[in-house]
């Protein structure tokens, strides 16, 4: 008896295209109501834990807000739902609403609500992307790549740890995580199918490496991090954020091969055939030889003469741009404005939050939980989740300063306690839905693009899980820091 094959109608099969289109903005909007469930639920045990695990308190005794608090807090929540549903700037957004608040409602003029524009953080966000777009524009960072992998001698399985390496110096001599991904990602993720890598543990890799070196004495982040810490009064170690940094992205590398080593995945079989890796060794001349010596001159000069690595950044750049006057243009649009923009925006509209007092009266709530860990544990859960979807320096900045009065009133420890809410903020960066993941998205071979995506949106998961809790364990309790 003959079989009959029958075809879906051209109707149908379009609407099976439409289901499948539709699916990945389902997911979205699945987890973006995750992350505003979980905003809220944080906010809402700040604002009312209290009551609940403190019952015998009186609400005489516990702060309430008022109406100027909490309009312009209202504010920052909508700010930042609207930052992850649209691809708008949330610095420009905190710039105005910084206007508005200040000047219409609290009489301020620009110069008060400018008062705390972080004009160094400015300076060292232009001078640091100023440089490294050159560097990478003339080839020195691919060199410096090239002669990395020739370390690896065949051994293909070392490649994900080259480049967390890779990464990690990167981003500790000041090249933004973003960045630093950008620039390594395309070879990286490359050179993992050609050895048949999961394409999905290379990304890890390098995103784990960028944050790894992404809080030394020399990046913005670690910068802009001490420099909020130190403005609400607990000056922390910025050695010791550094090396927990580094130590937790280590930790989670390891387990990282740990995980895919137990599922059978370290070698990818969807990557195809293994190829060798040819170690061709490759020389720096001319601009290179310069933009090596310039790196190194950095270093000394900031680490060793602590000179502002900022202004230190453009002086080594206005030397390049010199040599290579032509290209000046070029290398000016190699500034990372839009995250000037970001950090400048929130670090205004925080700081207007402080002046009325939102800051203050949501940490004296806070502590009207009586239990310090389990704040800072919601802290870490809070802006690890959100951070997953919203940009990371732009919750740092909202967040860090809730610690203030909490390590004031507790025997925490400051530089552990940042350090867990700025690791938290960070290692999340591998969602899909974030620069970092995209980015590793983007470079996977078009016809894997799908499964690389629906595989980082489930790893991303444990980590979002995992990482928080792990950072606050390790640094938080133990007082390790």
């Amino acid at each position: 008896m003959a079989k009959t094959i029958t075809t879906p109608a051209p109707e149908a099969e379009s609407d099976i295209r439409e289901e499948r289109s539709q699916r990945p903005g389902n997911r979205r909007r699945i987890l973006l109501i995750t992350v505003a469930a979980s905003v809220i639920l944080g906010l809402f045990a700040i604002l009312f834990g209290g009551a609940i695990f403190n019952p015998a308190a009186t609400p005489e005794s516990e702060p309430t807000m008022t109406a100027i608090q909490i309009i312009p807090l209202v504010i920052l929540v909508v700010m930042f739902v609207v930052a992850t549903k649209w691809p708008l700037n949330i610095g420009v957004m905190g710039l105005v609403a910084s206007f508005g608040v200040g000047y219409f409602m609290l009489g301020m003029t620009d110069k008060e609500i400018l008062a705390d524009f972080p004009a160094n953080i400015v300076i060292t966000i232009i001078g640091v992307t100023y440089f490294f777009s050159m560097a990478q524009r003339n080839g020195t960072i691919d060199i410096i790549v090239q002669n990395c992998v020739r370390l690896v001698r065949g051994k293909t399985l070392l490649l994900p740890w080259v480049f967390f390496l890779l990464a990690a110096s990167l981003t500790a001599l000041g090249t933004f995580s973003p960045a630093a991904v950008a620039l390594l990602a395309p070879a990286a993720i490359g050179l993992a199918y050609e050895s048949r890598i999961h394409p999905v543990l290379m990304g890890a890799f390098i995103i784990n490496g960028a944050h790894a070196g992404g809080f030394s004495p020399l990046s913005v982040a670690g910068v802009l991090v001490h420099d909020i810490a130190v403005k609400n009064g607990f000056p922390i170690s910025q050695g010791a954020l550094f090396g927990a940094s580094f130590a937790l992205n280590l930790i989670l590398s390891v387990l990282t091969v740990v995980l895919f080593a137990l599922l059978g995945k370290l070698r990818d079989g969807a990557a195809g055939q293994h190829a060798e890796l040819e170690a061709r060794p490759t020389r720096p001349h001319g601009q290179q030889i310069l933009t090596l010596g310039l790196i190194v001159a950095m270093l000394v000069c900031a680490l060793g003469f602590h000179m502002p690595i900022g202004f230190v950044a453009l002086s080594a750049g206005l030397l390049l741009a010199l040599v290579n006057i032509r290209e000046h243009q070029t290398f000016i649009g190699g500034v990372s404005w839009s995250t000037v923009l970001l950090v400048a925006g929130m670090i205004t509209y925080v700081s207007l939050l402080q002046h009325v007092g939102v800051i203050d009266t949501l940490a004296e709530q806070a502590l009207a939980l009586g239990a310090p860990l389990l704040i800072a544990l919601v802290l870490c859960y809070v802006i690890g989740v959100g951070s997953a979807f919203a940009s990371s320096t732009a919750l740092l900045t909202a967040f860090i300063p809730l610690a203030g009065p909490l390590l004031a009133t507790s025997s925490l420890s400051a530089s552990g306690t940042v350090a867990a809410l700025a690791i938290a903020a960070t290692v999340v960066d591998v969602s899909p839905f974030s620069t970092d993941g995209a980015l590793v998205v983007a470079n996977a071979r078009e016809d894997d693009r799908q499964r690389v995506y629906k595989q980082l949106m489930m790893y991303a998961g444990g980590v979002v899980l995992v990482a928080p809790a792990l950072a606050w364990a390790l640094l938080v309790p133990t007082g390790i820091m």
